[in-house]
């Protein structure tokens, strides 16, 4: 029996404003199969998603879909909150998550799912007009069930963890009930118990009848994918069968760092201090949630830490303190740089020593100012640049951009590049002042498997430094760098040290 093609692209090139990112694709998605989309960083797996999606156009060759359609019958899982103006203009700074008057602004996961947003800044409920719930509440009851999101649907969307995000988003997609399931990295971000449940999900669903294809890393390809296809520079290396994928290597080729000018950037910041962090009794809570409590944990200068935990343990709370990015820092007792929080020391003078990376810092920040500037706003802790530099500090950015190789990204916009791409440049942004004290909080999520090694090497390089210390961040125990001897593992709040 013929095989049913639902989608073709037959000789596909698709561009961009800065110019083509896929060329000359021949691609087949027939009834019955589920394909993961792999490659290495800014291979084009997003831009094929997008496609597939009718969010890039094509631009030659030809593109078959169920005609005048496709909205209907294909649907993108979103990755954030940008998917309605609405609800990204709710959600509209990186440290609301963490303030619980501002947390409550934002919609309820109830209120998202339905389509009944209120307009940001209503005052009087009465004076807005709503259209009936989007889904009879039995239908969204069960798909709530699906992934595991029943108890959230009263949260407030800005208060809930990366995993109850993702699992928000793709109830979100699967209320339409989609013919066609995208997801780009669907996993990162995720603790093992998430992955494995986001997996029984991703199969049961596939299952049901729905056809899935979805970009993913070799590590995490779900037991119902039945093909992958692998693109390189835009263009399609390989595709087949899972079971005749060629193996990946996730080996580092090489470092990232000019070996020439990486002892210049060892040479850390003059600061005098004992402890880069220690915390007596910290506990924050929203409401009844509490999500730290009793937190006692002090890190010396120089020591090199992992913070491990599932998602919602209240690790990003816990860095959030660390950060000044926490309202609930005054009414607990730490000290930061040996000093105790709340003695009349800005959130800047707190924030010029330590260099910070994290998905959700990548979530906020604006793209449209070109890498120089993401990079260079990081000598003053904001998010772009808005002040001239002096010719020291304009020197100091092209040290960076040397260091880790990516002056041939200088000129170009953030949202030009590739998400790997993006989480490089936010990277060199932490480290462009040379803080005493990094904290990188998942700094690898959705990086391609050699990339990552590449990421966790160039991390040991750059903590060589007896004075530099360290706080990491990761679901996976193998991105996690060398140098790591120390771990806060949190449960439900709760937080043990142990040796790693």
């Amino acid at each position: 029996m013929a095989a049913i093609p639902l989608l073709s692209l037959h000789n596909v090139t698709v561009r961009r404003p800065a110019g083509p990112v896929l060329q000359t694709l021949d691609w087949t998605l027939n009834a019955g199969e589920h394909w993961a989309i792999l490659g290495p960083t800014s291979s084009g797996k997003s831009s094929f998603l997008d496609a597939l999606a009718g969010r890039l156009p094509v631009a030659t060759g030809t593109y078959s879909h169920p005609a005048g359609v496709l909205r209907e019958v294909v649907e993108e899982v979103a990755n954030d909150y940008q998917f309605d103006r609405q609800v990204a203009s709710s959600a509209r700074y990186y440290q609301q998550r963490f303030n619980a008057d501002s947390a409550e602004e934002s919609p309820t996961v109830w209120e998202v799912l339905q389509h009944r947003i209120k307009p940001t800044g209503t005052v009087n409920e009465q004076s807005v007009s709503l259209p009936p719930p989007a889904f009879p509440e039995h239908w969204l009851a069960e798909v709530a069930d699906w992934v595991h999101i029943t108890h959230l649907l009263d949260r407030h969307l800005t208060s809930l963890s990366n995993g109850e995000t993702r699992r928000t988003l793709l109830a979100r997609s699967l209320l339409r009930r989609p013919k066609i399931l995208l997801l780009d990295n669907p996993f990162g971000g995720l603790d093992v118990r998430s992955r494995e449940r986001l997996h029984g999900i991703l199969n049961r669903i596939a299952a049901e009848g729905t056809t899935l294809v979805l970009v993913t890393t070799p590590r995490e390809i779900p037991d119902c994918i039945t093909h992958v296809v692998e693109l390189n520079a835009g263009q399609i290396s390989w595709q087949g069968l899972k079971a005749e994928m060629p193996s990946v290597p996730e080996s580092a080729p090489e470092t990232l760092t000019d070996p020439v000018l990486l002892p210049r950037w060892l040479n850390t910041s003059a600061l005098p201090f004992t402890f880069a962090v220690r915390m007596r009794d910290v506990s924050v809570s929203y409401g009844e949630k509490v999500v730290l409590e009793s937190i006692n944990w002090a890190v010396r200068r120089g020591e090199k830490w992992a913070v491990l935990g599932p998602n919602g343990s209240g690790k990003s709370t816990l860095l959030s303190l660390i950060t000044a990015d926490n309202p609930q820092s005054y009414r607990n007792d730490y000290e930061l740089f040996d000093r105790k929080r709340g003695t009349g020391e800005s959130i800047w003078d707190i924030k010029r020593n330590i260099g910070f990376v994290s998905p959700e810092l990548h979530l906020y920040f604006p793209r449209e100012q070109p890498v120089w500037k993401v990079v260079a706003s990081g000598l003053f802790d904001t998010a772009g640049l808005f002040r001239k530099m002096t010719p020291e500090q304009t020197e100091q950015i092209e040290f960076m951009l040397d260091l880790l190789r990516i002056q041939y990204l200088r000129d170009k916009r953030l949202s030009q590049l590739s998400t790997g791409e993006q989480r490089w440049v936010l990277l060199a942004r932490a480290l462009a002042k040379n803080p005493p004290l990094l904290v990188l909080d998942e700094p690898c999520q959705n990086l391609d498997p050699a990339h990552i090694a590449r990421f966790r090497d160039l991390v040991d390089e750059l903590c060589q430094s007896d004075e530099r210390t360290l706080l990491y961040v990761s679901h996976y125990a193998e991105e996690i760098p060398t140098c790591v001897t120390k771990v806060l593992r949190l449960d439900a709040g709760r937080g043990t040290i142990e040796r790693f």
